[in-house]
Parts: C-alpha cells; structure tokens; sequence
C-alpha cells in the first residue's frame, strides 16, 4: 500500500515561510503527478501546486510567486517552500500523489497557520 508522510506544517507570522514536505513509500513504480492541496475550515479542498512528469509545474493564482514546488525522483519526496505566508493561507495541507497505473493517495494532512 502506498503510504504518504507529511511534515513541516506549523504555526508562523504573517510574512513567514515554511517548507512542507512529503515522502512516498511502498509498491511505486513510478509517479505521474505529485502536488499539495489545502482545506480551509468551511471550504472545499483546492490544489495548491503540482508538478506532472517530473518538471511541469501548476500553481494556484493565489500562490503564485510565493510558493515554488520540487520533487526528487530519487528519495520520492515533493517539496512546498512557502514564503511570505498570508492569513488566508491557513489550512490543512495534504500531499497527494498519481501513479503511472493510476493509482493515486493521499496524506494525511498537516496544519499551517499564518497570524496576523
């Protein structure tokens, strides 16, 4: 069973960063689609960033030029370097992955919180 582990959330200031991270683990032959998406209390869970065969990236509007995305093939994991962090960022966060059979999961979820 493919197993994804989330780390780095936490609490910052208003204009902070954070870098979350994801590793992949289990029976992968390869993956298509890595990415990161949030749910806020109250909303709909909505893709932050992705990255498709290894280099193509998709940011929300929102994000854009504040969040970069980064995979390593090698380790399976999939990076979210997030700066100049907004209140309005505050969610849970979730790793998820598409494999080359199709087969997709998803993490846990871990907490960021941007104060202002």
């Amino acid at each position: 069973q493919v197993q994804l582990v989330e780390s780095g959330g936490g609490l910052v200031q208003a204009g902070g960063s954070l870098t979350l991270s994801c590793a992949v683990s289990g029976p992968i032959d390869s993956i298509e689609v890595m990415g990161w998406y949030r749910q806020a209390q109250g909303k709909q869970r909505e893709l932050v960033a992705n990255i498709v065969s290894g280099y193509l990236t998709n940011y929300a509007d929102s994000v854009k030029g504040r969040f970069t995305i980064s995979r390593d093939k090698v380790k399976n994991t999939v990076d979210l370097q997030m700066n100049s962090l907004k209140p309005e960022d505050t969610a849970v966060y979730y790793c998820t992955v598409i494999l080359s059979d199709l087969r997709g999961a998803w993490g846990e979820g871990t907490q960021v919180t941007a104060s202002s």
